[in-house]
């Protein structure tokens, strides 16, 4: 798995993680940072993605579940070892329930990311068992915060292997 972050060095990185820990955080930075990274990164046609100078980051394009149109979400991301594939975390910052895009995986796999300003066709895979253990303690020691986030749901937090299709 790879480690470390995007732009943020070391007291910075603390700082940002302590502060994504927080309730105030997780009810603010949803209405926020996607609306944000989505202006920043049309902007900067896909250069740019703000949230990404903390933690990885990524735009998904994937299939409604319910509506079949297109939805576009900007997300954190762990890519892994090698370069060939990502994680993404269904954390919805700490709060209730999952995230529609998580449903939206669930119901069509095949979607599309905009990673460093490239579009890379993708297949999710929902990871479980042993496989979601493995890489949920690769995920802890990357971004601490997610083990808070968990502990703040009862729900299990999805995690998705994506893999670029051929």
């Amino acid at each position: 798995m790879s480690s470390g972050t995007g732009g943020v060095g070391g007291v910075g990185v603390r700082l940002v993680q302590r502060v994504s820990s927080t309730r105030g955080f997780a009810k603010v930075a949803p209405h926020v940072i996607p609306v944000l990274d989505r202006a920043v990164h049309r902007l900067t046609r896909g250069k740019v993605l703000l949230s990404a100078q903390m933690v990885p980051g990524a735009i998904l394009t994937c299939t409604g579940a319910r509506s079949g149109q297109p939805r576009r979400t900007p997300l954190a991301c762990m890519p892994e070892e090698g370069g060939g594939s990502w994680i993404l975390i269904g954390s919805n910052f700490g709060r209730t329930g999952h995230p529609a895009w998580t449903a939206n995986l669930l119901a069509h796999p095949d979607a599309e990311i905009n990673w460093k300003g490239a579009d890379i066709p993708v297949t999710a895979v929902l990871l479980v068992g042993e496989d979601r253990a493995a890489v949920w303690k690769a995920l802890l020691a990357f971004w601490p915060p997610y083990a808070t986030y968990q502990a703040r749901v009862e729900r299990e937090i999805r995690l998705f292997r994506i893999t670029p299709r051929p």
